[in-house]
């Protein structure tokens, strides 16, 4: 990845951008508009060796019905009860990317983490991202270690009396504050690029993926 996408997925590749500043906006639909993908994306160069970027995602389903309290406590069904909420995960990257030497570039990320489940539950986190770039005539290199420090997300409920009288009638477990971790993981790649022709060109690519 060579433009301005390069902040979310190895952040090295952010010192390939062919502009000074690049722009970049996604947004895509899955499962007929139930989740919705939201990208931004920015990046500045900040000298010949240096270039810095934010990139902002959401990634949620909104307009969830909340049936707690659809039966009201004469056991009558009454639809003007439900209400509707989102769940929705938000991550804010601040990126930077360096030239070390001719060929080797490095990077990273240092990211937010923040997940919402309508009015009940919300959690905050911080990671950080590391990934080196080798360049040869012929050969590219890449790594990216995610969550090099292990991203911790500390979850914290808020359930109304309500909703708690209904989670224990209908025998749910009812939620505590909790800790979250998410651990590192390594993402490796080499690619090659064979000239065919003076018009064609082929690459071939090799990618790893940690467990």
């Amino acid at each position: 990845i060579e433009d301005v996408t390069a902040g979310y997925y190895n952040p090295a590749g952010l010192l390939h951008t062919k502009k000074d500043m690049e722009f970049g906006l996604m947004h895509s639909e899955y499962f007929k508009g139930i989740a919705k993908y939201d990208y931004f994306g920015f990046s500045k160069r900040l000298d010949e060796n240096s270039v810095g970027g934010i990139s902002f995602i959401r990634f949620g389903t909104d307009d969830i019905p909340n049936t707690t309290q659809l039966i009201d406590t004469d056991g009558n069904i009454d639809y003007d009860r439900i209400t509707r909420f989102s769940a929705a995960d938000y991550a804010l990257l601040v990126s930077y990317a360096r030239n070390i030497k001719s060929g080797l570039d490095v990077g990273g990320n240092f990211k937010i983490i923040h997940r919402r489940i309508g009015d009940f539950a919300q959690s905050w986190g911080f990671g950080i991202d590391l990934s080196v770039n080798y360049t040869t005539d012929k050969w590219k290199f890449a790594a990216v270690a995610r969550d090099v420090t292990t991203t911790v997300n500390a979850w914290s409920y808020s359930i109304d009396e309500a909703t708690r009288e209904v989670f224990i009638r209908t025998g749910n477990e009812i939620p505590e504050n909790s800790t979250e971790l998410t651990i590192p993981r390594l993402i490796g790649a080499v690619s090659r690029e064979f000239k065919l022709t003076d018009k064609f060109q082929l690459i071939s690519e090799f990618n790893m993926d940690s467990p």
